[in-house]
């Protein structure tokens, strides 16, 4: 019987890459709220298992050797569970490649450009129109690439993988960031598919009740806090 992975979470689109993997995954885990509106990110005990103070971070009780393993950083926590369950993780060098190439492309890319459009759009102290235009045209380009490898593929990485969880969260995303997916047909299609496995809905879901107990007066308020954190 596989040793629940511990969870350190809160639900916004970098925790949803964890949280969607051990949905599709079935493997057993704890969820662990990293509360980032009231600065649980910040404490000496979470410190010692994300030095960088960023969610998800995950403690692996069963990890290389029997002895325990924790990781941070949501690729490196995506890349680990794809090698030791052997799940949407391909084994084949080519086909792993591929695969890597998109996990890297949306940690470098798609995730802080959507964050930076996110913020400079509706959280920054001042409008900012060159902040805004600037990343607002940058997350367009970047869709335009995902739309043109999905016109050839039905997945990024070919099949559906730890990339096209690694991207979900920050698509879902795409009003606030100023784009339409009506405006790139292969990544909606892409979008839909993606967001009506019952695994990715109840990834997620994990943690919006905790969200709702932060009693932000609206929906952007709650925003704000998600949007408030580094993107990565």
């Amino acid at each position: 019987m596989t040793t629940p992975i511990e969870l350190y979470y809160w639900p916004t689109p970098n925790g949803y890459k964890v949280s969607i993997y051990l949905e599709e995954a079935g493997v057993p885990y704890n969820v662990n709220y990293v509360n980032i509106g009231k600065g649980d990110q910040f404490k000496p005990d979470f410190l010692k298992i994300s030095p960088n103070n960023r969610m998800p971070a995950i403690v692996d009780p069963d990890g290389p050797g029997g002895e325990p393993i924790s990781v941070f950083e949501s690729g490196a926590i995506l890349q680990y569970l794809g090698r030791k369950f052997k799940k949407f993780y391909p084994e084949n060098e080519r086909e792993r490649v591929a695969v890597e190439e998109w996990l890297f492309w949306q940690v470098g890319g798609l995730g802080p450009m959507a964050g930076q459009a996110h913020h400079f759009r509706n959280y920054a102290p001042e409008k900012i129109e060159y902040g805004i235009n600037r990343y607002t045209n940058e997350v367009n380009r970047l869709y335009g690439v995902m739309d043109r490898r999905l016109a050839d593929a039905e997945y990024l990485g070919g099949a559906y993988s730890i990339a096209d969880m690694a991207s979900i969260g920050w698509v879902r995303s795409h009003e606030a960031q100023g784009q339409s997916l009506d405006d790139f047909p292969n990544l909606k299609r892409w979008y839909e598919a993606v967001m009506a496995r019952p695994a990715v809905q109840k990834g997620i879901a994990v943690g919006q009740e905790e969200r709702a107990k932060m009693n932000l007066s609206t929906d952007k308020d709650a925003q704000s806090v998600l949007f408030g954190q580094k993107a990565r």
